[in-house]
């Protein structure tokens, strides 16, 4: 189900892509919808403009469409509400002068997972792109002209869709705010804002909102005749088949998957599809030459070491790739994604036994290494048992909070002096010296693959093991993993901590 809100004149602007004028905006985007797995719009009108031309022929362009008549903010909110306690499947949420490339809503509504996500973009905030802060791929501040957002480092693009989970919530959300914009309580906040103030409401909820990113696509909002026919134009200038290819690599990954992995890896994206391998088949060869490489450790010598090293990485390159594969394919399934979690935990353990057997062959005593080898094991364990328990405790507080969304705070600054006013304040909390840390390097600076990398990561793990093993031997693999692994803990747990008592 979605939700388009054509309550401002913008929705009524005329397109045209060069060769042909067809329309209005809102035509556009509700014809585009119907070509994803949407099975009714809902389009919600003024009174004044319900018999308009425009909004009667977008209507009429199909029978998935209904006109809903709004006296204003408080009713658009009300109708999102009574629309999200009757679905049964998702709800997206949607301006009617979002202009974007199909590819764009492709990756948040044809999602097969369905989540909770909003369309999001890197990039000073403007008036009609209101600000976002993210992090590690969930939006975790949103703001409007009511609400403020500290270290702003985002866009949101118009486009919100609300999981199955999360329906309830937002319907309590819609509710609470259609009673503060009737008792007058929400400021300078226009009849334009509904996703807006939605997100704000989900995200100070407690709900955890996926943040979409864009990549080369475009998607965006008009809200004058120029800036519709410059959007359009701007959607001309781009590859949408390439567009594609670079969407399915992941953004926000660690240095070296981004670096000397991803890279490359995409060329093998396309083969991969024409030979009809699924995901899960190259997670299965990914454990293959996991397996080979764990063999030829166990050689423990130089030769095989260094085999071993190249076949490590290979392995992780088709790790890489079957994410990339699903996501290019669209072929998502608990299943894959269970067994590529697995798997990852199964390939690392594999070489840690074939290291450890490789150098307890040799003139050396055995009960060291092997202890090594356990205590890395077990660090490993623990961290990743740190980072499930701490998910499932942010899942459940949400739950526990019962989606309700919190009191809206009044902005203190206009949104672009936001980011400048936030970076004066709250410089004594651990988060706060980390968000100086980014706004000083940029969005890709010294400071945010500093961070990337002290987490050790999967890429950077693999590298780790496969350089030592080839260079020197096991049990500085082993040594430089129990050291390297110790710092993430104690980063990973200190961040815990800080943003659970933020």
């Amino acid at each position: 189900m979605a939700v388009v809100l054509a309550t401002s004149p913008a929705a009524g602007l005329p397109w045209s892509d060069g060769a042909r004028s067809d329309g209005s905006l809102l035509e556009r985007l509700t014809a585009q919808l119907l070509t994803l797995p949407v099975r009714e719009v809902l389009v919600v009108v003024r009174s004044q403009d319900a018999q308009a031309g425009g909004w009667e022929r977008a209507a009429a362009s199909g029978t998935r469409h209904q006109i809903c008549v709004s006296d204003g903010l408080a009713e658009d909110l009300r109708i999102v509400a009574k629309t999200a306690r009757a679905s049964t499947s998702p709800v997206a949420v949607l301006a009617a002068d979002v202009v974007a490339h199909t590819g764009a809503l492709s990756l948040l509504l044809e999602h097969p997972a369905r989540p909770t996500g909003a369309i999001v973009a890197s990039g000073d905030p403007a008036p009609l792109r209101p600000p976002v802060r993210t992090e590690w791929g969930r939006v975790v501040s949103a703001g409007t002209s009511f609400h403020e957002v500290e270290w702003a480092n985002g866009t949101f693009r118009g486009v919100l869709q609300v999981g199955e989970a999360h329906l309830a919530g937002l319907a309590d959300i819609a509710e609470d705010l259609a009673d503060l914009a009737q008792r007058r309580h929400l400021g300078r906040v226009g009849d334009g804002e509904v996703p807006e103030l939605l997100l704000t409401g989900l995200v100070r909820a407690g709900v955890q909102v996926h943040a979409v990113s864009l990549n080369t696509l475009h998607c965006g909002r008009a809200g004058t005749r120029p800036a519709a026919e410059r959007a359009v134009r701007e959607l001309a200038d781009v590859d949408e088949a390439q567009a594609r290819l670079d969407a399915a690599v992941k953004s926000g990954d660690g240095f070296f998957a981004t670096h000397c992995v991803s890279s490359w890896s995409r060329h093998l994206i396309k083969p991969a599809a024409r030979l009809g391998l699924t995901p899960n088949t190259v997670t299965g060869i990914s454990v293959g030459f996991a397996a080979i490489a764990a063999i030829w450790f166990s050689d423990g010598r130089r030769a095989g070491l260094v085999v071993g090293a190249v076949a490590l990485y290979l392995s992780f390159v088709l790790d890489c790739l079957d994410g990339q594969l699903a996501r290019y394919t669209r072929r998502f399934s608990p299943l894959g994604s269970w067994l590529d979690a697995i798997c990852d935990r199964l390939k690392e353990y594999l070489v840690y036994v074939g290291l450890a057997a490789g150098y307890a062959a040799g003139p050396r005593e055995p009960w060291e290494i092997w202890a090594l080898a356990v205590g890395a094991m077990i660090l490993q364990t623990i961290r990743h048992m740190i980072d499930f328990s701490y998910a499932g405790a942010v899942a459940d507080r949400a739950r526990a909070a019962g989606l309700r969304a919190a009191a809206p705070r009044p902005m203190a600054v206009p949104w672009d002096e936001a980011p400048a006013a936030a970076a004066a304040k709250g410089t004594g909390s651990v988060l706060a010296l980390s968000r100086r840390l980014d706004a000083l390097s940029g969005a890709r600076g010294v400071a945010y693959w500093a961070k990337k990398m002290i987490v050790l990561p999967i890429g950077e793990r693999m590298a780790l093991i496969a350089v030592t093993a080839a260079l020197f031997d096991a049990r500085v693999t082993f040594l430089a993993l129990l050291g390297w692994g110790g710092v993430a803990l104690v980063y990973t747990a200190a961040g815990r901590m800080a943003r659970s008592f933020a």
